[in-house]
């Protein structure tokens, strides 16, 4: 049997191929619901607007306080103007300055009241922000679920449309862990990265046009650390991006690993590779783990190198601020409010910094996504063609085909099999006999030559028009996990029950299901449960019977059995074969003597055909088998 080789997972990226374009990408994905999206930032907007009003309020309210304790130490019935000639006067001209910046009434002492509407409108509007900042992360939450939703079904959808190809040529588990894990991480990314960014970018423009309009001076003093703050993320992030990379991609290959070991687990035990499985599964572990915590270690050193650098604006603001309170051009309360400011312009940069590691993650799974919904799929279906009437003629016409280029299976291959025969395709392991199996199904096409069905190129017809004309019984049998009923039923949805129990009673099914504690209802799953090697096979022939095929596929479907259970196999696959056309591979010749032609395939060609007695009289390469 020729199968292809499967593809070993590739070593991890050296670094994400393109993070800018794949992020806008992803972004991309929220306009379908672009409604939702401009709500989340009008919201946001608008939440934020308030929230940064709140400290020039709470200002006004210090201003209140520190002009009442002021304006009562002065004597009453004078001016502020009076006043502050009555502290040159005397030469205390830093009181005269403090007094010139400040909206004192001499004689008046603190008013509770304005100082208390003050402080509720504040809380008001903190309320009202708060309000909105909980909304807007309702509706975000809304947004990147069904966003996600979306990418899992694109990806679902991309999968069947892949060629088999693609399937073949990569490991299970790792094609499972972009489809699993990677869309997970994208998601939790996609709701943390939104929503801080978002908030970031909308803070630090707010926050910036309110330091404006109280000292230009200051917010200078406050912008010039953001460069010191970019140049510091850049350094850290640009080597530990290729380290997200390798933590997905190896990811992947970890979950490859595990996937192929549980898989096989009667056979690791069997064979005593379980030290090996181990070793390995150790390997790829510690793979898994030196990429993430080298990953995790220099992402996280962008926080404290933000908040470093944040804080140098702190000290430049204090010192610079405190000598304007000091020289009238600043009020106490303004300068109260800068500083809150400050913290509000820092925080989401630091903030930023802080949670691009999670960014940089997504994006990495993204690109993981992106690699699977960009593959070239399967080549289009042609228009459907006019129903006929069918008789089951198929016929290889001078087919080749391989697999990798340049290293063909099958070599200007030519076999007919007319309506209702059975044809058996015999020969040694990697001769090609699978392969025509694949090319008949369109699993695969072909590289010159044509394939006819009742005179009709394969390739000119719909892949779900063709396959549903076939029925397919394998070596390796497949139960979904549901109940031996549900099995049976998916040959033909549709079907009602007295179908599906003819189909079990053709197919001998009913002698074991009868002695099951629940019957057709007894759940099974790809392992078979409790079912023999032979009742599973049994399943699979009534499930075939179901369909009601016009040809028949048998790939090895009794090499796992015992001679017993083989008999009851080959009366159903008798009865299956009745007026049908059928293509049996097998390498147990006593299963196809009765076939109306044999064709033994060597090196990918014909080296012989005829019936049984007729290869055997002419001692060639079927005789040689025989002798086996």
């Amino acid at each position: 049997m020729t199968r292809p080789v499967r593809g070993m997972p590739q070593p991890p990226a050296a670094r994400s191929r393109d993070f800018t374009g794949s992020a806008i990408r992803l972004v991309t994905r929220l306009t379908p619901l672009r409604g939702m999206t401009a709500a989340v930032i009008a919201l946001g907007v608008c939440g934020i607007a308030i929230g940064v009003i709140g400290p020039r309020i709470l200002g006004h309210a210090t201003d209140l306080l520190f002009n009442g304790v002021i304006g009562r130490r002065l004597p009453a019935g004078i001016s502020k103007e009076q006043a502050i000639e009555a502290a040159r006067a005397r030469g205390d001209n830093t009181f005269a300055d403090l007094l010139s910046g400040m909206n004192v009434i001499p004689g008046h002492g603190v008013d509770f009241g304005a100082v208390g509407r003050t402080l509720l409108l504040a809380l008001g509007l903190y309320l009202v922000a708060a309000l909105m900042v909980w909304v807007q992360a309702r509706i975000l939450n809304v947004v990147v679920q069904r966003t996600i939703a979306t990418l899992r079904t694109d990806i679902e959808n991309k999968v069947h449309r892949l060629p088999l190809s693609y399937v073949d040529a990569r490991q299970r588990g790792e094609l499972l862990s972009r489809v699993t894990n990677d869309v997970d991480n994208v998601q939790s990314s996609l709701a943390m990265s939104i929503s801080q960014l978002l908030t970031a970018a909308l803070t630090v423009i707010a926050v910036l046009v309110m330091m404006l309009t109280i000292s230009p001076l200051l917010a200078l003093l406050t912008v010039l650390t953001v460069p010191l703050s970019l140049l510091a993320t850049r350094a850290i992030t640009r080597r530990s991006q290729k380290l997200f990379v390798a933590q997905w991609t190896n990811t992947g290959r970890l979950n490859a690993h595990i996937e192929e070991t549980y898989s096989g687990f009667t056979i690791v035990k069997t064979y005593g590779h379980r030290d090996h499985a181990s070793a390995q599964f150790a390997e790829f572990n510690d793979d898994v783990y030196r990429s993430s915590t080298g990953a995790q270690f220099l992402s996280g050193l962008v926080g404290p190198a933000t908040t470093f650098i944040g804080n140098l604006s702190y000290v430049a603001v204090a010192v610079v601020g405190g000598v304007q309170v000091a020289t009238g051009q600043i009020t106490l309360g303004s300068i109260q409010a800068f500083i809150q400011y400050v913290r509000q312009f820092n925080q989401p940069l630091t903030q930023v910094a802080a949670m691009y590691n999670t960014l940089q993650s997504g994006i990495a799974s993204a690109e993981r996504i992106f690699d699977v919904l960009d593959a070239p799929e399967e080549a289009p279906d042609p228009p459907p063609l006019p129903v006929t009437p069918t008789t089951g003629r198929v016929e290889f016409d001078r087919v080749t085909f391989g697999y990798r280029p340049g290293t063909p299976v099958l070599h200007d291959l030519s076999l007919v099999a007319e309506p209702g025969t059975t044809v058996a395709i015999v020969g040694p392991t990697g001769a090609g006999k699978t392969t025509l199996v694949n090319l008949l199904m369109r699993f695969y096409d072909v590289d010159s030559g044509r394939i006819l069905l009742d005179g009709t190129d394969i390739t000119s017809m719909p892949r779900a028009v063709l396959r549903s004309r076939i029925g397919m019984v394998l070596q390796d049998t497949w139960l979904f996990g549901a109940s031996i009923y549900d099995n049976i039923a998916y040959g033909r949805p549709g079907a009602g029950p007295d179908e599906v129990h003819d189909a079990a009673r053709a197919a001998f099914v009913d002698r074991f299901v009868a002695g099951l504690p629940d019957g057709y209802d007894t759940r099974v799953g790809d392992d078979g449960g409790r079912l023999s090697v032979g009742e599973k096979q049994l399943i699979t022939i009534a499930r075939a019977v179901l369909a009601r095929p016009q040809l028949l596929i048998l790939d090895e479907a009794t090499s796992s059995v015992d001679t017993r259970t083989e008999l009851l196999i080959q009366q159903a696959l008798a009865e299956l074969r009745r007026d049908r056309t059928s293509f049996i591979i097998a390498h147990r010749l006593s299963t196809i003597r009765d076939a109306d032609r044999i064709v033994v395939i060597e090196d990918g060609r014909i080296v012989e055909q005829g019936t049984h007695a007729d290869l055997l009289d002419r001692r060639g390469e079927y005789w040689t088998l025989s002798q086996m």
